[in-house]
């Protein structure tokens, strides 16, 4: 069994003291004010840029990317490193395009948004739906993954790791927005230094492997004897191309993912929402630049220990229940560090899986007191019973999510695709509806209902349409191949890709027959103005920008 040296633990400790208490320290400063509602959950004019931008990352960068992403590394390589570069070019759209259109419309909450645009009816039902997600996909994963890793690393319990992750994030998270935003700084700074920590020791480790030494001669080595892991773009051929499909992973149902998660996504914009819109951007645009950084941390320590495990190398701890499992590379390479950095490492994984919870509890105690307890329970409640709601529906949602967790089967699809997948029934539909919604004043209110649940049916009967019909003829175009069982299956990003469109083509159809019938739509407030950017934001995009060019280029 692996464990903590008493120097690892010290490590960690300090970690723990840091947070707790620059979290205390927060929220005693400001706990006057954290007993509006509006500055608990979304730290009003509170959040600095740089906040706004390490809070982002904090919240999003958890157990699915350090342990998935990296178990998708050792099995893929560098693709899966496309949901990060693609994230940054995605950041930007919802930072020129998304951000305006909320903020001029004192859009606090996306059910909210919804009410303003559509109708209560709209509003209600995705809420509730958000809500079910929240808890039973992302909580639950988040928690469950993240006490995996633990436990395989510390040689603890997993039910008492889960434990203790719920309760360290429900200690932050009962600080409001403001602590949350703050304590993500020193939650980044953790984990990248932790992150970075363990890429060098995995490149080192295979460059001793080979006879050499140094980073450098690690990563030349790992794209000479695996360079099959670092193509961006796989061909039909690919036994990964169904997790991955070819062009779609850049024009198609990458992007739907990535816009639907970025700028639909109370759990993420909800960290901009209380700032002026230049502040918003600013933030926006540094997360950017930090998901560049992204797959040197979570991706090539995944390629490493695929290189170390094909040379000889971790050959037994790799393996579980006598097959190979790509999500124990990371804990692996964590045991292999020097005690104090491991300590340092293991901090970084708890602070990315401890953040990401407490964003999510926040944006589920967001959705449920201001989209549903005040409009429908008691519309009369003082800031102070809104505050407390938010509180209890805290308690109440870690409570659920560590009951049913250990049941979901997460570990067995593989962390990273279990989230990706199961969001996606959802995520074309809401997609469509936001858009459509943003741009085109005639879409009406029933055709937002269809995508929300059209969209999701849509998504259930493509996914099990394959035991029922032969979809070989679609193999040629590449938007079918054959998964682990023989059968023709659409990829889950070209299913997203076609419900999506569907959605949209039947949101004009009803749109416009309502519209000739006198139905009027309910739009925004947007002016073309809005969308204009600074110099200094249009130099930091071109940068971004770039990067992505040269990057996709280089590993094409």
């Amino acid at each position: 069994m692996q464990t903590l040296s008493n120097k690892d633990y010290i490590v960690f400790l300090l970690y723990f003291v840091i947070i707790a208490g620059y979290g205390w320290w927060i929220y005693t400063k400001k706990r006057k004010a954290v007993s509006h509602s509006s500055d608990y959950f979304l730290a009003e004019g509170s959040l600095t840029w740089w906040a706004i931008g390490a809070s982002l990352i904090a919240s999003n960068i958890s157990a699915e990317q350090f342990i998935g992403m990296s178990g998708s590394g050792f099995k893929m390589g560098l693709a899966i490193a496309t949901y990060e570069w693609m994230a940054a070019a995605t950041l930007i759209i919802v930072a020129v395009f998304f951000m305006p259109v909320y903020l001029k419309n004192k859009i606090f909450t996306m059910p909210q948004y919804l009410y303003k645009r559509y109708n209560s009816r709209v509003a209600m039902i995705m809420a509730v739906f958000w809500l079910m997600l929240y808890v039973l996909v992302n909580l639950t994963s988040i928690l469950y993954l993240g006490a995996l890793a633990i436990s395989s690393i510390s040689g603890l319990n997993i039910t008492a790791c889960m434990i203790f992750l719920a309760v360290f994030a429900v200690m932050i998270t009962l600080g409001g927005m403001k602590v949350i935003g703050f304590t993500d700084v020193i939650q980044v700074f953790f984990l990248i230094l932790g992150g970075l920590v363990t890429t060098y020791l995995a490149l080192n480790l295979v460059s001793k492997e080979f006879g050499t030494s140094g980073i450098l001669n690690g990563f030349h080595l790992m794209t000479t004897h695996a360079n099959d892991h670092f193509h961006m773009i796989f061909n039909k051929t690919n036994p990964n191309y169904i997790d991955l499909p070819g062009l779609s992973v850049l024009i198609g149902g990458m992007l739907i993912i990535n816009l639907n998660y970025w700028g639909c996504n109370q759990y993420i914009t909800q960290r901009a929402l209380g700032a002026d819109l230049p502040t918003a951007r600013s933030g926006i645009l540094f997360a950017a630049f930090l998901k560049l950084l992204m797959p040197i941390i979570v991706v090539l320590p995944g390629i490493a220990a695929y290189v170390l495990y094909q040379h000889g190398s971790l050959q037994t701890e790799m393996l579980q229940d006598g097959s190979v499992n790509p999500d124990r590379a990371y804990p692996v390479l964590l045991n292999l560090l020097p005690t104090g950095l491991k300590g340092l490492s293991f901090a970084a994984l708890t602070a990315a899986i401890v953040a990401s919870l407490a964003g999510k509890a926040n944006s589920i105690a967001t959705i449920f007191t201001l989209d549903i307890y005040k409009p429908n329970i008691n519309p009369d409640a003082s800031e102070k019973k809104l505050v407390k709601t938010g509180k209890i529906s805290i308690l109440v949602a870690m409570a659920v999510a560590l009951l049913v967790a250990p049941y979901l089967g997460i570990d067995k699809k593989g962390g990273f695709q279990y989230i990706q997948e199961y969001t996606g029934f959802v995520s074309p539909g809401v997609f469509a509806m936001f858009i459509l919604g943003f741009f085109w004043k005639k879409t009406t209110s029933d055709a937002a209902l269809f995508a929300t649940i059209g969209g999701f049916l849509l998504s259930i009967l493509l996914k099990f349409m394959p035991l029922f019909v032969d979809f070989s003829f679609l193999y040629s175009s590449g938007f079918a191949v054959t998964n682990a069982n023989g059968v023709y299956e659409i990829p889950f990003i070209d299913r997203m890709g076609f419900v999506f469109a569907m959605c949209v083509i039947g949101m004009y159809i009803i749109s416009i027959i309502q519209h000739s019938k006198g139905i009027q739509a309910k739009g925004l407030e947007i002016d073309r103005k809005m969308f204009s950017v600074s110099s200094a934001f249009t130099v930091g995009m071109l940068i971004v920008l770039a990067v992505l060019a040269a990057l996709y280029t280089i590993f094409w």
